[in-house]
């Protein structure tokens, strides 16, 4: 009769264990690292929008450097002066 309730007792605090301590902690650690996998997603996609944000800008302003500054010719460099050397 000890032997059973001895048996019975075991049973229960294992029952306790993992049902009130093993489970609530492995699905907390699941969801956890659910939404860390989640923020670091969208950290990614928003470093990536990022970049191509910044390509496009770098992009648009060489091209209107190139638009705005066509090639000029050599002859609006203005006049040259001879250097004569003074003794």
């Amino acid at each position: 009769m000890l032997k059973l309730l001895f048996y019975i007792f075991i049973g229960w605090l294992l029952y306790k264990l993992v049902f009130d301590f093993i489970l609530p902690i492995y699905s907390s650690t699941k969801q956890i690292r659910r939404q860390m996998n989640d923020v670091q997603d969208r950290m990614h996609q928003a470093y990536r929008e990022q970049q191509q944000q910044q390509q496009q800008q770098y992009y648009n302003n060489q091209a209107q450097q190139q638009s705005s500054n066509p090639s000029k010719p050599n002859s609006e460099k203005g006049d040259y002066i001879d250097f004569e050397e003074v003794k």
